[in-house]
């Protein structure tokens, strides 16, 4: 695995990001004291599938998982599987714990609030939480739409780096899929630099362009993608295979 070396332009000890926005109404703001410190990722120690659950299952972590969208529509279509998001920006976590409170999840019978029991998160650095995890326990990773940080001179602030790229190949098991979503050019010619000095760890699922250009089905829209859409912006999707 690749060493986090401060100063490293290929390597990253730490996400960048803002971590507040406007202020939370009243829900999202009970949510934030109630709900989360009942589903936050442990503040130390190992991180399983056995001890967020209780028992082994496929386990999935999204990095920077905006309002949560995609998060909590994955968690939805795959109630057996686990859900691990890392978000720093508070605005976001308060979005996300709507939806896993129920927001979307109605009873059939009833009309009451179906919560989802199979999302963890972790209000703050993805790579924290990542290291934490037993190389080879995840069957996901997800990094959707992060934030770009166009200018040359921060380069070395993206997600989609060789060190942060090295550790997401270490925690995924063989077979395992890395996605990455993103409607930013400077991003993508990056993102695929990147990727390609890692083709010895990972291969590109797409076969032809269609694959990339066109949403794959079980990939839920992030609000990120919507807005790039209504922009006008083109929208590009990646699934790397852990060889």
């Amino acid at each position: 695995m690749t060493a986090y070396k401060p100063g490293d332009p290929t390597t990253i000890n730490r996400l960048y990001g803002r971590a507040k926005g406007k202020p939370l109404r009243a829900g999202q703001q009970d949510l934030v004291d109630n709900l989360l410190p009942q589903i936050a990722v442990p503040a130390d120690g190992e991180i399983t599938a056995e001890r967020l659950f209780g028992y082994d299952r496929p386990l999935h972590f999204e990095i920077g998982f905006g309002g949560g969208e995609h998060m909590a529509g994955r968690a939805d279509m795959l109630p057996d599987h686990g859900f691990i998001g890392a978000e720093p920006f508070v605005n976001g976590v308060a979005q996300a714990l709507v939806h896993v409170a129920g927001d979307r999840h109605l009873a059939k019978e009833g009309g009451e609030r179906l919560p989802l029991g199979n999302v963890r998160i972790h209000h703050g650095d993805a790579l924290e939480v990542l290291r934490r995890i037993p190389d080879g326990a995840l069957s996901f990773a997800y990094l959707l739409h992060p934030d770009p940080w166009p200018k040359a001179r921060h380069a070395k602030r993206r997600m989609m780096n060789d060190g942060p790229v090295d550790l997401i190949a270490a925690k995924l098991k063989p077979g395992g899929e890395f996605r990455f979503g993103t409607d930013h050019p400077i991003y993508l010619a990056h993102a695929l630099m990147v990727m390609r000095r890692h083709r010895h760890q990972f291969e590109w699922q797409a076969k032809d362009a269609q694959d990339f250009l066109v949403r794959p089905g079980g990939w839920p829209e992030t609000r990120y993608e919507a807005k790039a859409r209504a922009q006008g912006h083109e929208v590009w999707y990646f699934r790397w295979r852990r060889k």
